[in-house]
């Protein structure tokens, strides 16, 4: 009866006293989180909330698109969801009833590690307090306000409105705050004027003198922006020349939801690890469950945190939970769970992987960086501990995407935006780049400029269309 799907009223029933006696055991390992709401709903609206990042969230093309994507990979076998957890208070979970009995019960566990690290994280914390912690309510009523906007504005409007902030939706700066002020609109207060002497008065009224000094002045008056902005959601939502304030809405509503996943993207590692490392511990010292069920859920266990592709390939991509189990476990037996504690909470995958990444480690792991030949061949060319910790983090600099910041804002309310690719080391597609522009200037309603570098480091310029 283990291995049946948990949609029985036994099979329920069985989960929630697992689920029960498991929080209880958690609790008395010393797990501090906020509570959970657990829920059990089909693989098909599981699909939808991994698709669309939210059980409800504003609805969009490009959600189709990954929903598809994600059908075809599901059907070939090549990714299957357990769960979906929101960190919050309270946290909600969504379990999948057409898993086994053993595989919910420790996802259950699963669940438990990661509404510990979501309480203990600082970035985690961070971030919460700045966007809330009912972030499913948030995303219902926003979906709403969306709808409104769809009835009053039509189909087209909103979408082509969703089009850029979508397109924007990594280019927040996660070193500002969610709620910040304008520029300010006038230039600093000048300096008390020097003392005199004669000969300087007589300069200073010399012809051509004075209107230099308030050509002078006038240039100190701050541009906008007064420096480079890498929050395009907020300065475009802001200051875009002719924008409406159901559009600005949009904009505002995928920022805040940008705010809240970031801590999710930039933790994953340790985040997953975590969790594992607990659902293993939880299960192991779980006697209350049955012999069969605890070698099916351990079965799991080892399923997902294993290093290997079908058929023991070496996998060519980093599997999050294997990477972060196995660095967990180095650290508690190494240094302690007090020392994994603190790491938990001061901590994101940057720090996490550089400085607890070591070469013993990367070497047990068989961890390495490789190069796709132009013949299709694959070569590994380093496992040097720098080369494998840049390969890992490389993808997760700034959200995954490259370096943009409004640079200048012209007198023609053309707006100018530059890549910074020296920071980022991240070449720029410029297809589409060409896209997101067009996207951009439809809601600009100005041209729109980037300036980035070709594949060779020349310099390149893509504009919008919109002129």
């Amino acid at each position: 009866m283990c291995n049946d799907a948990t949609h029985t009223p036994e099979a329920v029933e069985k989960l929630k006293e697992y689920s029960t006696r498991i929080e209880k055991l958690a609790r008395d390992l010393g797990l501090d989180y906020y509570p959970v709401d657990f829920e059990l709903v089909p693989n098909n609206f599981m699909m939808e909330i991994a698709v669309y990042g939210l059980p409800v969230r504003m609805h969009h093309w490009s959600f189709g698109v990954r929903y598809i994507h994600q059908l075809i990979r599901q059907g070939m076998g090549h990714s299957r969801i357990f769960e979906v957890m929101f960190p919050g208070d309270p946290c909600r979970a969504y379990l999948v009833n057409g898993n086994t009995l053993p595989e919910n019960a420790l996802v259950t566990a699963h669940v438990l590690g990661h509404a510990d690290f979501s309480k203990n994280n600082h970035l985690f914390a961070k971030f919460m307090e700045m966007a809330g912690g009912h972030i499913l309510e948030q995303a219902a009523d926003r979906a709403h306000r969306i709808e409104t906007a769809i009835q009053e504005h039509g189909q087209e409007r909103v979408e082509a409105v969703l089009d850029a902030a979508l397109a924007l939706e990594p280019h927040i700066d996660i070193n500002r705050e969610l709620h910040r002020p304008l520029y300010p609109t006038q230039a600093p207060k000048p300096e008390p004027e020097p003392v005199l002497d004669v000969f300087q008065k007589r300069f200073r009224s010399l012809p051509g003198e004075r209107m230099f000094a308030e050509a002078h002045a006038e240039s100190k008056r701050p541009g906008i922006p007064p420096q480079p902005e890498y929050d395009l959601l907020w300065f475009i939502a802001h200051y875009a020349p002719e924008m409406e304030d159901w559009e600005r809405d949009i904009f505002l509503a995928v920022r805040e939801e940008s705010y809240y996943f970031y801590p999710v993207f930039a933790c994953q590692i340790m985040n997953e690890g975590w969790a594992s490392y607990w659902h293993a511990r939880l299960l192991r010292e779980a006697d209350f469950l049955p012999q069969d069920l605890y070698l099916s859920a351990i079965k799991a266990h080892s399923d997902v945190v294993r290093p290997y592709a079908a058929e023991r390939q070496l996998a060519l991509a980093v599997n999050p939970y294997h990477l972060g189990f196995s660095m967990w476990e180095d650290i508690i037996e190494k240094h302690g769970l007090e020392k994994a504690r603190q790491i938990v909470k001061e901590e994101d995958d940057f720090g996490f992987i550089r400085n607890y990444l070591t070469r013993d480690l990367i070497e047990k792991l068989e961890l390495f960086v490789y190069e796709a030949r132009d013949d299709g061949d694959i070569r590994i060319s380093a496992n040097e501990v720098h080369a494998v910790h840049e390969a890992i983090l490389g993808p997760k600099f700034n959200y995954g995407a490259p370096r943009i910041a409004a640079n200048h804002l012209h007198v023609d309310g053309s707006l100018q935006l530059v890549h910074d690719h020296q920071s980022d080391g991240r070449g720029v597609d410029l297809a589409r780049a060409e896209r997101v522009l067009e996207y951009i200037g439809r809601v600009w309603r100005r041209p729109v400029t980037l300036h980035t570098v070709g594949e060779r480091g020349e310099a390149r310029v893509v504009t919008s269309k919109r002129l």
